[in-house]
């Protein structure tokens, strides 16, 4: 870990800013466990930060739809490394650090169907810093190895374990699986994908501890 300790969301908040204010635009990786707390973070950035100078691009956009998981036979693995589209999040990546677009559209993951949505998010020229957010930013291995070059600074949330399962298993339901489905979908694929991701923790340059989690607003 680099830089000033992580004491409160205005530490994170100005180093954000000062990406934005580098030369060329910046792309902040964002990254963690499942349920790690990675999109209220980003929500809590996005909040404090100029909206003409940041823009969002979650790597959930770039989940393969159902149609496609049914063909390749990964459907109950919805979540894994390999049920996303690699090569398009950082052909994507790589166009936004190159600047030299008017806009660039990326797609979003909408959690109600479940389903990428090609075109959604417009990331135009004025916007300085760019935040990304995924589990897998910092995975090593495979095509996921191509992503972390394209990344300015990457932050890796360290929530406390049972949080993190907590909040987890409280969004499945939120978003309409029963209790013990979301119970049984979170040992049986979240799980087995956070011990992936968790090692990953050690190649970021900032590690944002679970006390300042915990106070973000939601």
């Amino acid at each position: 870990m680099t830089g000033a300790p992580v004491t409160g969301l205005a530490t994170l908040v100005e180093r954000a800013a000062a990406l934005a204010a580098g030369p060329g635009r910046a792309v902040l990786g964002i990254t963690g466990s499942p349920g790690a707390g990675k999109s209220t973070l980003a929500a809590a950035l996005l909040a404090r930060l100029p909206c003409e100078l940041v823009a969002h691009v979650p790597m959930d956009g770039f989940h393969l739809a159902d149609v496609a998981l049914r063909a390749i036979g990964r459907l109950d693995a919805k979540g894994a490394p390999d049920t996303f589209d690699v090569g398009g999040y950082v052909a994507l990546l790589r166009r936004v650090r190159a600047d030299a677009e008017d806009v660039i559209y990326a797609p979003a993951f909408e959690r109600d169907l479940e389903q990428p949505i090609a075109g959604s998010i417009a990331v135009p020229r004025s916007a300085r810093l760019v935040i990304t957010e995924g589990n897998y930013l910092l995975l090593g291995t495979g095509p996921w190895a191509q992503v972390r070059p394209e990344l300015s600074e990457v932050w890796f949330c360290a929530p406390r374990p049972d949080v993190r399962l907590a909040q987890l298993s409280a969004r499945h339901v939120a978003f309409g699986k029963s209790p013990d489905f979301a119970r049984e979908w979170v040992a049986a694929v979240d799980e087995p994908n956070a011990e992936l991701v968790e090692p990953t923790r050690a190649r970021a340059d900032l590690v944002v501890p679970a006390s300042v989690l915990e106070g973000l607003p939601t």
